[in-house]
């Protein structure tokens, strides 16, 4: 059996997040059903992140097992034709039979854009949170630095997710102005919780309107307080960008 390795981008916009469910259009049903009439026979794909309803991804990693003969370089261009236009398959390799999308991957690169104006872009509303109150890009970047490192992420952690560890480890935090609107977030780090990006953007926010200092944000991760940390940023804003082995 091969094991193919694939780097998927979508638009989330239209599917009710990543893994399959009972009684809902996914981005794990959607692929599967066509990889498997591309090669022919049923096909399970592993993801290396389970995104949420209407979270993007610009880099995606599934893999998968099959004895069809198709060689990686055609996969893409194969599944354009099958695909719908918001699920594209931009890379394609052959793997070693270890390989595995979700448990091989070192670290994942997540970005979070906002836009922050008085009226919001009718254009963006799918693919930004608009925030009409002015923020403190210097003050956010400030306090992003204080999760860089090795920490217990339980108060940016939300309910509902798998029993793991609440340890990970955030290699590099970022907060940028690219415009005179546009305001990212972005996160590289070994792993992350269940909403933990949103939650982080969400209580970042609140240091950007200065209703918490970065003093006040470095005790809220310090005290691991799910309640004292800010709410879950809608997501529309967030992206899975990379996924590194």
């Amino acid at each position: 059996m091969r094991n193919i390795k694939l780097v998927l981008a979508y638009d989330g916009n239209a599917y009710h997040g990543f893994q399959r469910q009972a009684n809902a259009m996914t981005i794990q049903q959607i692929v599967e059903e066509r990889l498997s009439k591309i090669f022919g026979h049923s096909i399970t794909i592993n993801g290396a992140g389970r995104t949420d309803a209407g979270v993007h991804a610009h880099g995606q990693v599934i893999n998968f097992f099959t004895h069809g003969t198709i060689p990686a370089e055609r996969i893409p261009l194969a599944a354009r034709g099958l695909l719908p236009p918001d699920i594209v398959v931009v890379g394609a390799s052959e793997e070693t039979e270890s390989f595995h999308a979700r448990h091989s991957a070192q670290s994942k690169t997540y970005r979070y854009r906002l836009v922050n104006t008085r009226l919001a872009n009718p254009f963006e509303r799918n693919y930004a949170w608009h925030f009409p109150v002015a923020l403190d890009v210097q003050l956010m970047q400030q306090a992003a630095q204080v999760i860089v490192g090795t920490h217990d992420f339980s108060a940016f952690r939300a309910s509902g997710g798998p029993p793991v560890s609440p340890i990970r480890t955030i290699m590099a935090a970022v907060c940028r102005q690219d415009s005179n609107s546009l305001i990212e977030f972005e996160f590289w780090g070994t792993g992350f919780l269940y909403h933990m990006v949103r939650n982080l953007v969400g209580t970042l926010i609140n240091v950007g309107q200065r209703r918490i200092t970065p003093q006040d944000f470095s005790t809220i991760l310090q005290n691991r307080d799910r309640h004292a940390a800010g709410i879950t940023a809608p997501a529309q804003g967030l992206y899975l960008m990379e996924v590194k082995y």
